[in-house]
């Protein structure tokens, strides 16, 4: 037993008492007549004092960050620390046992303030891990786990794993292939997500499932996005409908978000936002309600306008209020954000002044016609900014979402410490691709609204699914359906994306399959755990809160994954490279 005691437990109702501490040393503090020594663990820290003169020769030649075990005995301070729970006590030390010695040099201070460069953070995570805001990022994430595991078990639903090794399937992204040894030339595939799997766990007749999954996705990395691997909450129930889905969602989501945070969290039934609708007027599909500016389509009013700039473009308009206030710089500054980050040519703006003037920008280009129309149709008011973005449809919507986004941290109107959540509807089943062909736009397991009937009639891009997204506080948290469960309309769903049945067979042979053996009607999501700790943790950066996590160029810095594999590791799995030049 190397400790009796942990560091953080120590309170003046020990005094007196002999014990036994073990941890690391923060800081040593050698003051001749006596050595102190600030002593850490996971649940605190206590000042240990050193009295003796051959413990301090002793501790003397100690480095912080060394792994330490002392004995002794608790005493009152005199000069009492209101500043930790343990600064009414310290520890009078009889003897010292060093357990781990550290380096002399550190390559960073463990608990320092200063800013310290990222790779260099991960390639000694192991020691940055010792951080005390990264640390208790790793036990919160460990709590809400189990706490999601908690509700999903008292709703119901069974913890079911599903394989890793998997098979190769387009589900959005590039797959991790694994080469299989024992079958030369054929692969694996680490699982996007347990889709497929899951699917069968209803054909099963398994009423309600779930699991903490690991998904690997070949994506480029962001800040709110790890590169390579996350886990979800991943749940599926039979005989369930898009309602059923929500219900679960809008109880274990605020639940878990309540007991973690001291913020606001709505509660259910959450906002629901037709795609179409959130891309008209928040210009993208995860809004964040936080921002209160709205983004109005504004064509119509500049059909009789002069203004080159904006003939034959579709107008999309921000109006803020009291932004006449703003001076020149900050439009200046707008417009410099619009072509460099968000890809405009061009953004125009205008203010409408106290006065009831219209004054900079475009101010020439604003008739007495257009005023009225602004004022009567759209909502501007005195002492506002308009800003005007004009492209093409898609694009205007796509740079107006951006400046709307911008306009919100630029000029501080986001509500504060709340989570603002909303359910984004009705996604289209299909979109073009880059080559122009369709391509299924979200999860290609989903049921159309309408059935068979809309695949047989309707424009594959007016075709609507069951889809759905939450979104919290302007991220993606959870993406879901109501599955395709028919094995006629799955195989027409597909067709029009551009495979034949055979490929249906070949591709998702388990579940065409499965569908021929009385399939239930079932539907689930997956909410993003580390965007959930994310968000409850209030960080900025997903990595700050995954305790391994891989860097912007998805490489393991501690790690060094991923690397070289010998010639012998290659021929095992009947793999050779060549150069490409």
């Amino acid at each position: 037993m190397y400790r009796t005691k942990t560091c953080g437990e120590l309170n003046i109702s020990n005094v007196n008492e002999e014990i036994e501490l073990a941890g690391w040393i923060q800081k040593i503090r050698d003051l001749g007549a006596m050595v102190f020594i600030d002593l850490r663990d996971q649940f605190g820290i206590t000042q240990i004092v050193i009295n003796d003169e051959e413990l301090q020769k002793q501790a003397k030649e100690l480095t912080t960050e060394s792994c330490i075990h002392i004995s002794g005995k608790v005493v009152e301070r005199s000069n009492k620390n209101t500043k930790i729970p343990t600064g009414e006590i310290e520890v009078i030390a009889n003897k010292i046992e060093v357990l781990g010695k550290c380096k002399n040099v550190l390559p960073f201070e463990v608990n320092t303030e200063q800013e310290v460069r990222e790779d260099l953070r991960l390639e000694y995570r192991f020691l940055n891990l010792r951080n005390e805001k990264l640390h208790n990022n790793i036990l919160l994430r460990s709590k809400i786990l189990k706490t999601l595991r908690d509700k999903m078990d008292e709703l119901g639903f069974a913890e079911i794993q599903t394989p890793i090794l998997a098979n190769s399937s387009p589900e959005g992204a590039r797959d991790y292939l694994v080469p299989s040894r024992l079958n030369p030339g054929e692969f694996y595939a680490l699982p996007q997500a347990p889709q497929q799997f899951k699917q069968l766990l209803m054909v099963g007749g398994f009423d309600k499932y779930f699991q903490i999954a690991p998904c690997f996705r070949d994506e480029d990395p962001r800040a709110d996005r790890a590169p390579g691997e996350f886990y979800q909450l991943d749940f599926e129930m039979s005989f369930a409908t898009q309602e059923d889905v929500f219900k679960v969602i809008e109880e274990v989501i605020p639940y878990t978000f309540e007991k973690f945070t001291n913020w606001k969290v709505d509660k259910g039934p959450f906002l629901r936002i037709p795609y179409k609708e959130a891309m008209e007027k928040y210009g993208i599909d995860k809004p964040d309600l936080r921002n209160p500016l709205i983004i109005q389509d504004v064509t119509k009013c500049f059909e009789i306008s002069e203004f080159k700039a904006f003939e034959g473009k579709t107008i999309k308009a921000i109006i803020v209020p009291n932004g006449a206030e703003q001076g020149r710089k900050f439009f200046d500054k707008m417009t410099e954000f619009a072509i460099e980050e968000a890809g405009a040519k061009g953004l125009a703006w205008t203010k409408y002044e106290q006065s009831g003037e219209i004054t900079g920008g475009i101010a020439k280009f604003i008739t007495e016609e257009i005023k009225e129309k602004l004022e009567n149709e759209y909502g501007m008011t005195k002492n506002s900014s308009i800003f005007f973005i004009a492209d093409e449809f898609k694009t205007a919507q796509k740079i107006a979402g951006l400046v709307r986004i911008e306009l919100g941290k630029r000029l501080d109107l986001l509500e504060k410490n709340v989570y603002r959540f909303c359910h984004i509807v009705d996604f289209p089943m299909y979109e073009l691709s880059d080559e122009g062909t369709i391509d299924f736009n979200h999860n290609p397991f989903s049921m159309p609204q309408g059935g068979m009937e809309s695949l047989e009639t309707k424009d594959p891009l007016d075709i609507v699914a069951y889809q759905y997204d939450l979104v919290c506080n302007g991220y993606e948290m959870s993406s879901g359906a109501v599955r395709n469960h028919n094995p006629e309309i799955m195989v027409k769903a597909f067709e029009i994306a551009g495979y034949k049945e055979d490929d249906v067979k070949e591709r998702f042979g388990a579940l065409y399959n499965a569908f021929q053996y009385g399939t239930p009607p079932h539907a689930g999501a997956a909410p993003g755990v580390d965007r959930m700790v994310m968000l409850i943790e209030d960080s900025q950066n997903i990595r700050e809160v995954i305790a391994f996590p891989k860097n912007k160029r998805a490489r393991d810095l501690l790690m060094r994954a991923p690397s070289r594999v010998s010639e012998q590791q290659l021929k095992d799995v009947h793999i050779q490279l060549r150069e490409i030049k």
